[in-house]
């Protein structure tokens, strides 16, 4: 399966994964401009971008960035729905990575929530959900996603979803070194 030919769905009791579209602008403004929730977006790597969309127009950019992106071949990016609020609460972004280090042709997840879905039984439906599949999805050899020290709720939902924190670290494109990283294969 290439999921930038045929992106799958993902459903849960509590959750409805799928790409994203031009009509969760909204929804998505609520969580890129929540400045609580910008400590746990991954932005290692993203060319300067920490992921604060304060405005609607700086949103609608960004999606039109995630489209170009996607039919480029570059990531994915799918829009978490809560089904119980009828509304999106966040993304679930996908790639494969190709680097020199040790986490080549690792499938990389990242997932953003607003932060009053940083919790631990929340974000552990998310990841137990989507991490079981990109072995298929990606052809990688294993997952990494990122949690600092204090995402104390995203570490109990990461670790309890079968990932363990890697002595590695994670070398960026310009060489920089970043840590931080919890990997499953």
């Amino acid at each position: 399966m290439n999921i930038y030919e045929n992106c799958p769905e993902f459903e849960s009791k509590k959750f409805f994964v799928r790409l994203f579209q031009n009509e969760d602008c909204d929804d998505l403004l609520k969580v890129y401009s929540d400045k609580n929730a910008l400590p746990f977006f991954n932005s290692d790597n993203c060319d300067g971008d920490n992921f604060y969309y304060a405005t609607k127009e700086r949103m609608s950019e960004a999606l039109e960035f995630w489209h170009m992106s996607y039919e480029n071949g570059w990531f994915v990016r799918l829009s978490i729905v809560d089904k119980a609020a009828s509304g999106v609460i966040g993304t679930i972004e996908l790639c494969l990575r190709v680097s020199e280090d040790k986490f080549n042709h690792m499938g990389i997840l990242r997932v953003d929530v607003r932060s009053d879905y940083e919790q631990e039984d929340v974000l552990y439906d998310i990841f137990s959900l989507i991490t079981p599949k990109l072995e298929e999805l990606l052809g990688c050899n294993g997952v990494i996603t990122k949690a600092p020290l204090y995402a104390v709720e995203r570490i109990k939902a990461i670790q309890k979803a079968g990932f363990t924190k890697s002595q590695q670290l994670l070398i960026g494109k310009t060489g920089y070194a970043y840590d931080g990283y919890w990997i499953t294969r």
